[in-house]
């Protein structure tokens, strides 16, 4: 089945305005797409009346689209316009637009000119208005002598400023010497001719300095008239004056100013006239002199002054009404009152129109054959006269087509052919005024196309209107079908509406609306088709909402929020406070479905609201928490109040309303506040705001409303002890539309490629939208060119691409909210920039200065900003170490990457290996990426002190010898010059005996020492050595081997009879010792063998103060160079001090890469732990220029 609607005028209902004003933005049938040959359209021109700047070039817009491109020529004061022979005039490329030189030469003035634009090509002509150029002009005031003035007090007084005749006229302001505003009230102010009225002086307004000031903003110039000096005598000072210049025969007395009823300053007479045009702002003045200074009213005699257009001025003194109409006509009385009387004058306004248009004459698309209209309908105060034009001729003179019948505001054509394609004009005019507008009629036979994406997914909530686009155009118009489902399932039109643009809507999708829709539209030259998908979601639905929650102060409370919604969409749950965030406090805790607060304050008390969002729907739910006092003992029942009831709305009025309702119980605790909200049921249906609030004492409230709102009220009530639960919700009240008061906020710039500029903004939502059909008008321009604005009106979204853009420019953007009514206030202009690319040119002049062995330091130019192409980041520096090609063939090269911020010419590489050779190269970096590398530059790292040997091992030990062999450095960092081998005995004390310092070839790596001692322990320390200084050091230790003799003669030792006997009687004195002491310890004695072995404990043998004390003796570095004399005999060694190296792994030298634990001479370890490791040689001074162990450690570090 389906379902086929030719497109045709249709009626809705006001409740389906909304999805009206949306579709009407989308392409309209009668758009022919730009690929398609057509008459000229005129899409920018300069304003009619066109005041330029002398001071700079004359620009005169003239821009049409067309197919082909149209070629423009204009006529100047009604004569053909010949650019080329004058060259100081020139024509933009591709452009209708006149750009006049006169910054070099020539004068604006002879430019002043009627001027008008033709755009034409092979289809017909489209015409501009006229466009009157005329150069602003700040002339200077004509030189006049001002004479001082001196007043009584009490006099009126009117200072003239006459400001000369500019163009546009000047804004007229009275300022002092120091550019001061002077003060103005009910007494003094400023007329609309610029004059400075006084209703009567005071003593207070005597100066030397009222100067007029006279300001042209065209050419931002400000002209100064010549001051003007007051004098305001009291009548004691005129008294004194009298007397000092009369005898003493003569009297003479000034009398005070006596009070007097108001008489008009401005205007004269009783009555007066006044004329407006429709659509401007109506201005009626009237100031008044008087004797207490007078206060002055408005009225209108036959009606009532419009609400929402009157405004007042200058203290009453001025009424303006915007926006007059023909309504407005009718007398104006103001009436100047004090307490001796009143006058009256009467203003009679006459409203008159220029010409507005009823229906502008709209492009028409017909195919060979068709007919159809062209309609013209103007008003005006006179009625304008309706003109025809054919290709910028009166239809009079202009060839004639027979298809063609012009019938007043009309034109039918009738079986139009190819030749009829032409563009018309249509001029409504009277004497204040005419409009133009272009209308072509373009014959084309075209199949269909389907202008909108194929294969679009929409995604709608169930329940909830889907809106399926099909643009498409066609001659003759295509009908449009809509098919779902591959076998073409039927469409009724009882459940799914055709519109005229081709989307199909349905009101109210269902899950059985899934599926896939194919549009098709049909002409007699063919068909064309296209498919989109529907899916309808679940709505997200909260199903456990938190519930109103009476909490003590100090315990704790728990809301619970649970979430169903589509399993396909993933909502975000948030949690508000009072509309706001939560406190950032730990004890706000959120867990899967509930919010937690534990500890609760008197300052947890509010509206807690749970929020779930998917990226198609959006469900909240809220509920209180009062917080009170604990109540140990019971006591008498206190509440929130019961809600107010029986809400009424009255004086209903576009912008406020009145609201009465009747309080609930208070619960024993007076009602102190209530609490106004309101929902707005056309784009917030469900949520409420907060609107007012009134005393308790108060029953009605007059509210302030905004435009095209629909508006609910609830109230709720207030006590000490919290806040009621909402009435029951007001009825309804719609306020009328408005134009919006406030543009998009957030308004950015930035390119996404390198040739767009992504314009994005915050929306305003629908309360802030002031009216049905919320547009935007994105403008654009080139901040450093000389360009005009761009402009485009798209629909209510949040961003608009601008394609075909120079790479990285800057652009002033600006958008501005538009809706049925009318725009917004003008926006201010904001920078941004068209899209990065990556750098062209590569950083020159790369230079290396090496530091030393492990630092260099990297220059180079920086390049020209204008390569940059983007926001300049900063520079990177690439650098490895060069390999030889064997080398390279077996391991990856490893590049390094160091980036330094902003525009540096200069950066240090540090942790190089000595005696190396690096390359590097540095390119600049942008927001797009990288630039191109500069020229690989190669540098040395002079040699450095080389590593420890790779490993060093004793072998073959000999009763006299011992054998060493290690491996070199794995990192020589230099050409070896020698090893250097420290050995020393350790004897069974562990001391240390003398050093000895041997050097060995760079070219060995194995050693044997002759002449050792027998069955003695050595400790090696061997480090390798480069011309720059010595290596870290390997330390190891071996023993050479036992005589067998000396072994056998220790045995023998052991079994001798003496020996024996010796041990058995130490043996039995122990003995005996031990008996004595049990029994002294039985008869009460006391034994003080701690206190004993404390007094005679070794100082040596302690441990140092650590928790486990396994660290044994500290002993200073300085005390043992300090005399270099082996220890003493009788101190005595804790038996874990001889510790092998094989036993013991964990040791500082391991830690300290084999230096004995000592450390830098800053202090910060000396010393060595005699428990881990042999004591240092007992000769040979550590500060001489023999190299020790301890030494070499701290020239290294």
């Amino acid at each position: 089945m389906q379902l086929k609607i030719m497109p045709k005028k249709k009626h809705f209902s006001a409740g389906r305005v909304p999805l009206i004003l949306f579709l009407c933005q989308m392409i309209s049938a009668l758009d022919v797409p730009l690929d398609l040959v057509q008459p000229p359209t005129i899409t920018q021109q300069s304003p009619k009346d066109y005041i330029i700047d002398p001071r700079e070039n004359i620009v005169i817009q003239c821009e049409a689209k067309g197919k082909p491109p149209p070629s423009f020529s204009w006529t100047r004061n009604g004569t053909h316009f010949d650019i080329d022979k004058d060259p100081l005039v020139t024509m933009k490329p591709g452009s209708g637009t006149l750009v006049i030189n006169i910054m070099s030469e020539g004068k604006a003035e002879t430019y002043e000119g009627v001027y008008q634009c033709t755009a034409r090509n092979e289809r017909g002509a489209a015409i501009s208005n006229n466009i009157v150029v005329r150069p602003s002009r700040s002339p200077l005031w004509t030189k006049e002598r001002l004479e001082p003035i001196t007043l009584r007090n009490g006099q009126s007084l009117v200072l003239p400023c006459r400001p000369p005749i500019g163009l546009p006229p000047a804004i007229i302001f009275w300022m002092d010497n120091s550019f001061q505003r002077l003060p103005q009230s009910e007494r003094v102010s400023q007329g609309l001719n610029g004059d400075l009225y006084f209703s009567n002086v005071l003593p207070e307004d005597t100066r030397e300095d009222y100067i007029c000031y006279a300001r042209f903003n065209h050419t931002q110039t400000i002209q100064q008239k010549q001051p003007i000096s007051l004098k305001v005598i009291s009548v004691d000072e005129l008294n004194d004056t009298i007397a000092a210049n009369l005898n003493d025969t003569e009297f003479y007395g000034a009398k005070p100013s006596k009070e007097r009823p108001p008489t008009f300053l401005t205007p004269e007479g009783n009555e007066s006239l006044k004329e407006e045009l429709r659509g401007n702002v109506l201005s009626l003045e009237c100031i008044a002199e008087g004797l207490p200074t007078p206060i002055i009213y408005w009225i209108k005699e036959d009606g009532t002054l419009p609400v929402n257009r009157t405004f007042y001025q200058n203290f009453k003194k001025t009424l303006q009404i915007t926006q007059v109409s023909e309504a407005d006509s009718g007398n104006y009385q103001c009436i100047a009152k004090n307490t001796l009387g009143a006058v009256h004058h009467t203003i009679s306004v006459t409203v008159k129109a220029a010409p507005y248009w009823i229906s502008a004459p709209q492009n028409l698309v017909l195919s060979p054959g068709e007919n159809g209209t062209l309609i013209c309908r103007a008003n005006g105060n006179p009625k304008p006269r309706i003109g025809w034009l054919t290709n910028g001729v009166p239809v009079e003179i202009a060839p004639d087509d027979p298809s063609r019948k012009i019938d007043g505001d009309t034109i039918i054509f009738s079986n139009v052919q190819e030749r009829s394609s032409a563009v018309y004009q249509c001029n409504a005019s009277n004497e204040y005024g005419y409009l133009l507008a272009n209308a072509f009629v373009n014959v084309l036979a075209e199949p269909p196309r389907i202008l909108t994406s194929a294969n679009i997914l929409y995604q709608v909530i169930a329940n909830r209107p889907a809106l399926l686009d099909c643009a498409f155009f066609g001659s003759p118009l295509p009908t449009i079908e809509w098919f779902k489902g591959t076998k073409g399932s039927a469409l009724h039109e009882d459940i799914y509406v055709l519109h005229d643009n081709g989307t199909l809507e349905i009101p109210v999708a269902q899950k059985d609306s899934t599926g896939t829709y194919t549009c098709v539209a049909r002409n007699k030259l063919g068909m064309a088709k296209n498919e989109v998908h529907l899916e309808i979601k679940d709505p997200t639905r909260i199903i456990k909402q938190p519930e109103y929650a009476v909490v003590q102060r100090g315990s704790k409370v728990s809301f619970e929020c649970k979430v169903k919604h589509d399993n396909t969409l993933i909502p975000t749950i948030m949690w508000l406070k009072d509309n706001g965030e939560l406190p950032n406090d730990e004890r706000f805790s959120v867990d899967k479905d509930h919010l937690v607060v534990t500890d609760v304050s008197d300052d947890d008390g509010g509206m807690y609201t749970c929020a779930a969002n998917t990226t198609l729907d959006s469900v909240s739910a809220s509920a209180v928490l009062r917080v009170v006092a604990p109540t140990p003992t019971p006591a008498p029942v206190y509440d929130v109040p019961n809600p107010p009831f029986d809400l009424e709305l009255t004086n209903q009025l576009d912008k406020s309303v009145q609201l009465t309702w009747t309080p609930g119980d208070d619960n024993n605790s007076p009602i102190t506040k209530f609490i106004i909200e309101y929902e707005d049921a056309m784009h917030e249906a469900g949520i409420w705001h907060h609107q007012a609030e009134v005393s308790g004492t108060q029953t009605t409230a007059q509210l302030t409303l905004s435009p095209y709102v629909n508006y609910s009220f609830r109230v709720m009530a207030e006590n000490s002890i919290g806040r009621s639960v909402p009435s029951e919700a007001s009825e309804q009240y719609l306020t009328k539309a408005a134009e919006p008061d406030q543009n998009p906020m957030t308004v950015e710039g930035l390119g996404t490629e390198p040739d767009n500029l992504v314009i994005t903004w915050k929306p305003l939502n629908g309360f802030e939208s002031n009216g049905p059909g919320l547009q935007y008008k994105v403008s654009w321009r080139q901040k450093d060119g000389d360009d005009e604005w761009t402009s485009v009106v798209v629909a209510n979204v949040s961003k608009y691409i601008v394609s075909g853009t120079p790479t990285f420019v800057p652009y002033l953007i600006k958008v501005q909210a538009l809706n049925d009514v009318g725009f917004a206030p003008e926006p201010a202009a904001v920078m941004g920039h068209s899209g990065e690319d990556l750098p062209m040119v590569a950083p020159g002049n790369v230079r290396v200065n090496v530091v030393n062995s492990t630092l260099a330091e990297v220059h180079w130019d920086p390049v020209p900003l204008k390569s940059v192409r983007g926001h300049l980041q900063g520079y990177r520096i690439y650098y490895w170490k060069a390999q030889s090609s064997s080398k390279r063939n077996r391991r990856h090269i490893e590049k390094k990457i160091l980036t330094f911020q902003g525009n540096k010419t200069h950066g240090m590489l540090p942790g190089l290996q000595p005696y190396s050779h690096y390359v590097l190269n540095v390119r600049v970096v942008n927001g797009k990426g990288e630039g191109p590398a500069s020229t690989d530059r190669g540098f040395h790292t002079p040699e450095g002190v080389p590593s420890a040997p790779s490993s060093l091992k004793i072998v073959n030990p000999t009763l006299d010898s011992l054998t060493l062999e290690w491996d070199p450095p794995s990192h020589p960092n230099g050409v070896l010059t020698e090893y250097t081998l420290r050995y020393q005995p350790i004897n069974s004390t562990h001391e240390l005996g003398p050093l000895v310092d041997l050097k060995i070839p760079a070219n060995k790596t194995r050693w044997t020492l002759n002449h050792l001692n027998f069955s003695t322990r050595y400790k090696f320390y061997f480090y390798a050595q480069t011309s720059v200084g010595s290596g870290s050091q390997i330390t190891e230790e071996a023993i050479t081997t036992v005589d067998e003799a000396m072994a056998s003669r220790q045995v023998d030792i052991a079994t001798q009879g003496w020996f024996i006997g010796l041990m058995c009687a130490v043996a039995l004195l122990i003995l005996i010792l031990l008996i004595v002491c049990f029994i002294r310890r039985n008869k009460g004695g006391k034994y003080p063998v701690k206190e004993k072995e404390d007094a005679h404990a070794d100082p040596e043998i302690q441990p140092m103060k650590e928790d486990d004390g396994t660290f044994g003796e500290y002993r200073s570095f300085e005390s043992d160079a300090e005399d270099h004399k082996p220890l003493k005999k009788g101190s005595r060694t804790p038996s874990d001090r001889t510790v092998k190296k094989e036993d013991s792994d964990d040791s500082l030298v391991d830690y300290g890469e084999g230096v004995n634990g000592q450390f830098n001479e800053d202090g910060s370890f000396i010393g060595q732990y005699s428990g881990k490791k042999e004591k240092e040689p007992a000769e040979g001074n550590e500060s001489s220029e023999a190299p020790s162990p301890v030494n070499a450690m701290n020239s290294f570090v």
